[in-house]
């Protein structure tokens, strides 16, 4: 997280479409119901773009942005809706995953970019993407979510079906695609990588790659890594898909397995300490220089504009920002006017040498119109959001730790944010102040051998074989020849 990342709404957004027309879909041709224009989806791209990076933050590398940005635009030109002002983002995330905003906004991980082991794999990528944009799949999904990052965190705590948003980050336009419309991009991108040259068959085997990151994991992955349908059924059709289109178009087709290495040597992997890391149950932050601790068990995430946390019954949550105001009364007072809190309670303290003010406040969720009035006053007392609020002065900013839960359990809750809370404090050990990431680096094989061998010849690790397999989409005992480039990680 970054000081000048401002503090995210804790009001749940919502966004509502205007009246709808019928249209012709660009890819398909068919007449539709069309719930946003042109103009509109351009409009919410720009919407959207601000919130996506505040919450994720850019990554830079030039020679990778220019390669991603030519490619796009290659592509845009041969889309189905070449006029739209598309661009190319690369975010700072480590989570394998690519997203597309209607209106031509197209983003890629840096964790997605170190897992492609050649320019068709990305291209492949690409074409989905903005097979997304150019279908017009977000206005027929017919939904438009703007989450704050409190709100969603609130909805999760009345909803826990509602928790696996929170994941995703605050302030990223989110949309669960069907399974038609992933299957339509998927044909959408084997037809636009293969227009601008690339063999589409590498699309396919990323699939692959992705099934291993999920086996692994024992978790679903998002957005184009969808499971609807699964990535090993995708390979399968991708593949068929490919194969028939170079049957009807013969050529040749690039793969540049050698040239795209070369771009992501020294690409930063994994979690980027410098934005904070969680380690025995302590998250530090060397930036900002200071620690606090993380419940035993407890999930959590961290962005560049917040670092939250919860258990996994999803009753509660802590969450990490900072606070507006150059001055803890300004920060108190900014806070519950702009979320509309009702301040229960309230001190000034000193936590580990750091000026504090403390507030336990409340918020109840707006009422529904139509509904009986008592029905509204049950749901009202069920669903209250209680808030334990530390405003923490440190190093001339002000950071507020919200812990959050439903006010019929905040009393067994606040000891846990309460401990959080008070041990928050400077970090001065020297490690953790200079703890460098992890990168990926491009080697020659100096010998042939299994991809085991190799990687033993190369210093690796055995406990990471298997994450730098999937990482050069190699099986333990896969052949590599003398001369390969090959993918490892290190400091």
């Amino acid at each position: 997280m970054h000081l000048t990342t401002t503090l995210r709404t804790l009001v749940l957004g919502a966004a509502l479409f205007t009246l709808s027309t019928c249209a012709r879909n660009p890819v398909t041709g068919k007449r539709e119901i069309s719930l946003m224009s042109t103009e509109q989806e351009i409009a919410t791209g720009k919407e959207s773009h601000p919130s996506i990076v505040a919450s994720m933050g850019l990554y830079e590398n030039a020679e990778l942005q220019a390669f991603m940005t030519e490619k796009g635009r290659a592509m845009a030109k041969i889309s189905h809706r070449p006029d739209l002002p598309y661009q190319f983002y690369i975010v700072d995330s480590p989570v394998v995953n690519a997203f597309a905003v209607p209106g031509g906004y197209v983003y890629f991980t840096r964790g997605i970019l170190a897992h492609f082991n050649n320019e068709a794999e990305f291209a492949g990528v690409l074409g989905h993407e903005i097979g997304h944009i150019t279908a017009k799949h977000a206005a027929r999904q017919q939904t438009k979510q703007l989450f704050g990052t409190l709100g969603t965190i609130a909805a999760a705590i009345y909803n826990p079906q509602l928790g696996q948003v929170v994941q995703q980050g605050a302030g990223l336009f989110l949309l669960k695609y069907s399974r038609d419309h992933e299957s339509e991009s998927d044909q959408i991108g084997v037809g636009y990588s293969s227009k601008i040259g690339y063999d589409a068959r590498e699309m396919a085997s990323f699939f692959q790659t992705i099934k291993r990151i999920q086996d692994n994991s024992g978790q679903a992955v998002p957005n184009m890594m969808s499971t609807h349908p699964d990535p090993g059924n995708r390979f399968t059709r991708v593949n068929q898909l490919a194969k028939e289109y170079q049957a009807q178009n013969p050529g040749n087709y690039a793969i540049r397995r050698n040239e795209y290495l070369k771009l992501v040597n020294g690409l930063v992997f994994g979690e980027d300490p410098k934005q904070g890391f969680v380690e025995n149950d302590m998250f530090y932050h060397p930036e900002l220089k200071f620690q606090f601790p993380v419940p035993n068990g407890w999930q959590y995430q961290n962005s560049p504009a917040q670092f939250q946390m919860g258990p996994k019954d999803g009753k509660s949550a802590m969450i990490l920002m900072p606070a507006p105001g150059n001055s803890l009364d300004e920060a108190a007072q900014a806070l519950v006017k702009q979320l509309n809190l009702k301040v229960l309670e309230s001190n000034r303290t000193t936590i580990n040498g750091n000026p504090a003010l403390v507030f336990i406040s409340q918020q109840q969720p707006a009422q529904q119109q139509g509904q009986p009035q008592q029905q509204q006053t049950q749901q009202t007392a069920a669903n209250t959001l209680q808030i334990g609020t530390y405003l923490i002065q440190h190093n001339n900013a002000i950071y507020s730790l919200h812990g959050l839960a439903a006010a019929t359990d905040f009393s067994a809750r606040f000891p846990t944010f309460k401990s959080v809370s008070e041990r928050f404090r400077t970090l001065t050990d020297p490690e953790k102040l200079n703890r460098k990431p992890d990168r990926v680096y491009v080697k020659t094989a100096s010998r042939s051998g299994t991809f085991r061998e190799v990687m033993t010849t190369l210093g690796m690790p055995a406990s990471r074989l298997e994450e730098l397999g999937v990482l050069n989409s190699l099986k333990a005992d896969e052949r590599v020849n003398q001369g390969d480039l090959i993918k490892v990680i290190s400091k």
